[in-house]
């Protein structure tokens, strides 16, 4: 038995969605969450989980709890603060749940397109969610629907779901019929899925996005599933390991086992990750995010360095790079950027004025450090470089006399097939255009990226380990003609 609690229309208007307002950054991938503890209060736990991780989607949060073989489930619209409060959480009873925070990739932004995707089974009721992307979803949808399957939403997520419930009602345990499930579908996947019985953790053969375990203290132990360790700190678990790709984990009141469902594993984490989309204070190669984009910056320094008086970064991303810049450099780290912090996701439109003035919501610039400086600004990417220019000109006004701007990464040149939302080929800057172009479109004295090499040699992993197609478009995972044509259309670039 199900049980939803949900308010609002199914249509979520979005102004922000044209590429003149749209942000210099690919945008957020998923976060999901999951927690086996009897006894515990699991809602509010996957609450605080998906509050930590709501920097990776802000579009829609949702929360399902097993209480024995009833589902409670409550999805919406918002974020997370705005989709949950006290009696919502109250009545998601349960001794496991699962969550998700979304940023829509595959899928438009609807509450019906809302996770976890929950479906009745042979077995009793499954609550997915994911992070990630399919490429195969064209061939997979197919086959579902041949075999009479309702698909109800438009997202992958959904058909990996109806994927496990059709080899469950055919005759498999949830075990064979999540593995024979995860065998049909190719890309991006990092699952949480939550059943009567206990909750799965699931990784692509390549490990494309993060999956991370924690354990809560007490006898027994109890487990927790997260897209990145800030989302185990904030409740108190401790960090035990990572997912492995092709690996599926199992925790039920036996604890946690593992299974390698894919004998073609092959580390291919999206280095993106670690450049921006995780949170600074996540682990990743024992050691934070935030001691690796300070190692970017200062091998960008070592790069590109230029005379000037000060050094920043646009908060809250290119802060740590700059810092690395600066140390690197011996060029003197002060602010030139404020942001506001209480600015999330807007969806009124600005006045025309506003527009043409350009937008500081989000940033002001400090005028009495920037007035007659010769500036150095740190960002960690330009995807269409329409925000970029704005915010030169931003700090034209303000005094600077000089702007060069330095970029944490190489140019994106390729679109994400695996769970990011770039835009097709043709959006893309420097895939159009040389870095001498984009100075000259972008108004700066002076441009520069990180190398490749520079960015991969940071990471002091081996470097075959990361996908970085972006950047390169040599794909780990094989994208099909016709999934390939919808956003790339120029050729490949060498780096």
């Amino acid at each position: 038995m199900i049980s939803i609690h949900s308010v609002t229309s199914d249509e979520y208007p979005d102004p922000t969605n044209s590429h003149e307002n749209q942000p210099d950054k690919p945008e957020e991938a998923c976060g999901v969450f999951g927690i086996y503890a009897p006894g515990e209060n699991v809602a509010k736990l996957t609450y605080f989980g998906l509050y930590a991780l709501q920097h990776r989607g802000q579009e829609s949060a949702g929360i399902a709890t097993f209480e024995g073989t009833q589902v409670h489930l409550h999805k919406d619209m918002g974020l997370v603060s705005q989709v949950f409060n006290e009696s919502i959480l109250d009545q998601l009873l349960g001794s496991l749940a699962v969550g998700h925070t979304r940023y829509s990739t595959t899928g438009s932004s609807r509450r019906v397109n809302a996770q976890p995707a929950v479906l009745e089974t042979r077995l009793g009721s499954l609550a997915l969610a994911h992070n990630g992307n399919l490429v195969n979803t064209v061939q997979l949808r197919q086959e579902l629907i041949d075999n009479k399957c309702n698909l109800i939403t438009t997202t992958d997520s959904e058909m990996i779901a109806f994927a496990i419930a059709e080899a469950i009602n055919g005759g498999a345990d949830w075990l064979e019929g999540a593995i024979q499930a995860f065998q049909r579908c190719k890309g991006a996947f990092s699952l949480v899925i939550g059943t009567p019985i206990g909750v799965m953790g699931v990784r692509d053969p390549n490990g494309i996005r993060p999956l991370v375990i924690g354990t809560l203290a007490g006898n027994p132990v109890r487990y927790v599933l997260a897209s990145e360790t800030c989302g185990l700190d904030i409740i108190g678990a401790e960090y035990l390991r990572d997912v492995e790709p092709g690996e599926l984990v199992w925790i039920t009141e036996e604890g946690l086992a593992s299974y390698h469902w894919s004998q073609k594993s092959e580390r291919k984490l999206c280095i993106f990750e670690m450049i921006y989309f995780a949170r600074p204070d996540s682990i990743m190669h024992n050691e934070s995010l935030y001691s690796y984009r300070i190692r970017l910056g200062r091998q960008l320094a070592q790069e590109s360095n230029v005379d000037a008086d000060i050094v920043f970064g646009v908060p809250d991303s290119g802060i740590p790079a700059a810092i690395g810049f600066s140390q690197a450099s011996g060029v003197a780290y002060m602010e030139g950027l404020i942001k506001n912090r209480y600015v999330g996701r807007t969806f009124i439109q600005p006045t025309q004025t506003m527009r043409e003035s350009g937008i500081r919501m989000k940033l002001n610039p400090l005028k009495d450090v920037l007035a007659g400086k010769r500036v150095i600004i740190v960002d960690d990417s330009i995807v269409r470089g329409t925000t970029s220019r704005k915010l030169v000109k931003t700090l034209r006004d303000a005094g600077a006399i000089e702007v060069h701007m330095r970029i944490s990464s190489p140019p994106v040149t390729h679109p994400c097939f695996y769970g990011i939302d770039t835009d097709s080929q043709d959006q893309l800057i420097a895939a159009t255009k040389s870095v001498a172009e984009i100075a000259k479109q972008l108004e700066v004295d002076s441009l520069a990226y990180l190398s490749w090499e520079g960015m991969l040699d940071a990471t002091r992993e081996d470097t075959n380990s990361f996908c970085s197609a972006c950047f390169t478009g040599n794909y780990p995972v094989a994208i099909p003609d016709q999934v390939k044509r919808s956003k790339l259309i120029l050729e490949k670039v060498v780096v």
